[in-house]
């Protein structure tokens, strides 16, 4: 789940080595915008891959209560079908083994909960994460628009450029609310 990264760390440090060597006010502030979306892109990556790696976590603790869930299965069927054989050559099946094909079917509701919350667990950090890389992806391009603003030296880029950077804004804002509720 390892986003694609669009090396945007040559393209600011271009921008702001250009703003420096010409004195030019506004290159200047395309860098600095720059600087603050590269920022914010670094801690929605962060915190996505986070949502990715505990999403896989949670899947495979899902994955393994589903496979002890089955074992229990095979176990109470295993039992059951010597209690039926037993019945079948006519001797009465033992009370402790009734008992343990019942513990069986209850355990395995207990299992099933705990797979069934680690599922939901798992597929609401993968939802995290596809927000918080939506949110990336909008940095991403907002500095792409930002050097763009700055090579062709028109201001109207710039304002697209912090336009998709407030849209990513929102996509991490999104998590932080979430994260600190």
């Amino acid at each position: 789940m390892e986003e694609a990264e669009i090396p945007t760390d040559k393209i600011q440090e271009d921008l702001e080595h250009h703003a420096h060597a010409t004195g030019d006010k506004w290159n200047s502030w395309i860098a600095l915008s720059t600087a603050i979306l590269a920022a914010f892109a670094a801690v929605a990556a962060l915190l996505a891959g986070d949502h990715a790696n505990e999403a896989i976590i949670d899947q495979m603790r899902a994955s393994d209560q589903w496979t002890y869930y089955q074992a229990k299965g095979i176990k109470a069927g295993v039992l059951n079908a010597k209690m039926e054989l037993l019945k079948a050559a006519g001797q009465p099946p033992s009370g402790a083994d009734a008992q343990k094909a019942a513990q069986y079917v209850e355990e395995q509701k207990k299992i099933q909960q705990i797979a069934q919350e680690k599922q939901k667990s798992s597929e609401d950090h993968l939802a995290r994460h596809v927000i918080l890389a939506r949110g990336v992806t909008m940095f991403q391009i907002a500095i792409a628009i930002a050097a763009i603003s700055a090579l062709t030296k028109r201001r109207r880029f710039w304002i697209v450029s912090l336009g998709f950077g407030a849209i990513g804004l929102v996509f991490l804002a999104q998590e932080l609310i979430v994260r600190f509720r």
